[in-house]
């Protein structure tokens, strides 16, 4: 049974390729939407007063710990459409965790099926 086990773990299969498909992917489109998110939170929310954002530093901060975090210690954001970047953020951040966690368990389920 241990020979099998280590087996597996040296083994590269479509549905590895598929996953690490799949994270690569999701990685690279939220890269893209904080770079977006960012800049939009720059330009709208920075040098206002009661406005956490300051540069673009921490717009790219707000913007990052949005998606990884669904939250961040920034203030909210003080224009309607800093808000709405933060609301697309938070959606996108659920969306995106949802769809990883989901590629993992089809990747383990079908892992599992195969063996038996």
């Amino acid at each position: 049974m241990l020979g099998e086990e280590l087996r597996r773990l040296i083994t590269w299969s479509e549905r590895h390729r598929r996953l690490l498909a799949r994270v690569i992917i999701a990685f690279s489109l939220s890269a893209v939407v904080d770079a977006v998110c960012a800049t939009l939170m720059w330009a709208y929310e920075s040098g206002l007063k009661g406005s956490s954002i300051h540069g673009f530093g921490d717009a790219l901060f707000f913007s990052t710990a949005q998606i990884v975090t669904v939250s961040s210690s920034f203030k909210n954001p003080v224009t309607h459409a800093g808000q709405v970047v933060d609301v697309a953020l938070e959606c996108w951040a659920v969306f995106v965790v949802t769809a990883v966690a989901g590629s993992f368990a089809s990747f383990f389920m079908s892992g599992d099926h195969t063996s038996s």
